[in-house]
């Protein structure tokens, strides 16, 4: 059993895969240098995998304030400066500089940045960089080599351009909703943020293609995604079905457009997901279920006629799947080689080993000392996984350290925090960052 009650069997525990820090291997993206202007969720979420992957995403913030993450609720218990759990998972392995990009002297300093920069992400409406000046024309004529990737809502074109992007709004515009919840209720929004989540994706599978461009012919490139995209690219199967035929189906429970039975179904204690579409896994599902009557039953004879017939043979199956409990079905159903799965909670799935197993669940640094738990990189390479294990930085954390790599000189990074085009907290003394900002303002005493 897992910690929280979860079902798995020991025959099937798998060993856990070898994590590691990234300081104990070397990365793909190792002396990568990514600017993060981005914030919230799309961005930080391609920051976070460039990260995993070893990159140094550095994080500029805007000043006063930061990623607008910070401020969402349910700040997390032990954390000095009450970093909010949902900032924390997406922000690890990063480190924040704040700026004040309304100021010249904040806008001269990214320009120092950017000159020594590889990569920058941001999810400004289109048009917001080109006004403070620090568009793509603008910073390629300073870099040429850099990449510059823009997640915005509707894209960097059409009719809606101007609009601003949020994952409820673009699943709603998308379609994603329409087809989301119970037949015959309202629809509902998926309980993840698709559009936001996918958008960071492909925002990070744009910029390793740009990167591959650039490592042949030392040029950067502009990267462009949308929320819009992000989540229209989910609907493969429903977009099929409208081009080939102009109609859609609407919300369908757990069940799928094209197959049947493949669901959820009831039982004892919770529901179970069974995939019994195809004609072997069907044949071994009804022989398992105890009805092998159904295998000649006209009406389930074929796929088409399953399909067809989908509301009537969910209903024999859950009465039967009612009796019995997630676990002793699991059990059955793995036995018998028919795919299954229960429809758990997320505690119950973070706490299962497979998620240990796979690198997903692993110990990371917590702004406050010790470790926390966080979801790991979705991607093994060579057999392991290897997960950013900084600590999410506070606000400003390392302004003075990045911008002397920069080439700044302490009078210069002392200005910019007098004046306030530039933040770094107090550090906490005998830190490395607390040396760090010593030095840096050592020319004001």
């Amino acid at each position: 059993m897992s910690r929280r009650g979860g079902p798995y069997h020991a025959a099937h525990a798998l060993p856990c895969l070898a994590v590691i820090s990234m300081h104990e291997a070397h990365q793909p993206l190792q002396d990568v240098r990514v600017l993060e202007l981005a914030q919230i969720m799309a961005g930080p979420t391609c920051g976070l995998m460039l990260a995993d992957l070893g990159a140094d995403v550095v994080k500029v913030e805007r000043f006063p304030g930061g990623d607008d993450a910070r401020g969402f609720k349910g700040a997390a218990p032990g954390t000095e400066d009450g970093l909010p759990p949902g900032f924390m998972i997406l922000n690890r392995g990063k480190r924040s500089v704040a700026l004040d990009l309304k100021r010249p002297e904040g806008i001269a300093a990214l320009h120092r940045l950017v000159m020594e920069a590889d990569v920058l992400t941001e999810n400004f409406r289109p048009g917001t960089m080109e006004r403070l000046g620090i568009g793509y024309e603008d910073l390629r004529r300073i870099n040429p080599r850099l990449i510059f990737c823009s997640v915005t809502g509707y894209g960097g074109q059409g009719p809606l351009v101007g609009r601003g992007g949020f994952d409820l709004i673009l699943q709603a515009f998308a379609g994603l909703i329409s087809v989301t919840g119970e037949p015959g209720r309202r629809p509902v929004k998926p309980g993840v943020s698709i559009a936001d989540i996918n958008a960071g994706i492909l925002a990070a599978f744009g910029i390793m293609a740009a990167y591959i461009h650039r490592l042949r012919t030392g040029e950067g490139q502009r990267v462009e995604t949308s929320l819009l995209q992000a989540a229209m690219q989910q609907t493969y199967w429903f977009a099929a079905a409208w081009f080939a035929t102009g109609a859609v189906p609407g919300p369908m429970g757990t069940a799928h457009p094209l197959v049947a039975p493949y669901e959820t179904f009831p039982c004892a204690d919770g529901e179970l997901a069974i995939g019994g579409a195809n004609e072997s896994n069907w044949r071994r599902l009804a022989e398992l279920l105890g009805h092998p009557e159904w295998l000649d039953d006209p009406r389930f004879q074929s796929s088409g006629e399953r399909l067809a017939n989908r509301d009537v043979l969910s209903e024999l199956i859950g009465g039967v799947t009612r009796a019995r409990s997630r676990a002793e079905w699991e059990v059955l159903l793995v036995d018998a080689g028919i795919p299954v799965g229960p429809v758990q909670t997320i505690g119950e799935a973070l706490d299962h080993p497979q998620a240990a197993a796979v690198g997903m669940v692993t110990d990371v640094g917590h702004p406050s000392g010790g470790t926390m738990r966080a979801l790991g990189f979705p991607i093994n390479l060579d057999s392991r996984n290897i997960a950013a294990d900084r600590p999410p930085p506070r606000l400003g954390e390392h302004t003075a350290e990045v911008l002397a790599e920069a080439g700044l000189t302490e009078l210069e990074i002392s200005e910019l925090l007098r004046c306030r085009a530039a933040f770094a907290p107090s550090p906490p003394s005998g830190t490395a960052g607390a040396h760090a900002q010593e030095v840096a303002m050592t020319s004001k005493e």
